[in-house]
């Protein structure tokens, strides 16, 4: 295991301590599992990162659904007229 040294500002030590005793571990278990969880999470690519962001940040809206309303405000398309093609002359 490697050692390194890291100037964190006084507020975050305090609450990584504060999450160290809830949790009871120490400081520096608490800070291995986050770069654990950091670097797992940056090694994620594409959909993988994506998927699931808005229940991961607390939301508890239905994705599907909440599109389905959004479509639900574009205009129907046989209301629209289609466009008419300019025909080239050659």
């Amino acid at each position: 295991m490697a050692r390194f040294l890291v100037d964190v500002p006084v507020d975050d030590v305090r609450k990584l301590d504060e999450i160290a005793k809830r949790e009871g571990k120490s400081r520096a278990a608490v800070l291995r599992e986050a770069v654990s969880n950091f670097l797992q999470e940056s090694r994620k690519e594409g959909f993988e990162k994506y998927f699931g962001l808005w229940e991961r940040h607390g939301s508890t809206v239905d994705g599907l659904e909440y599109e389905r309303q959004l479509r639900a405000e574009w205009p129907d398309a046989s209301q629209i007229a289609p466009l008419k093609k300019k025909r080239s002359i050659a």
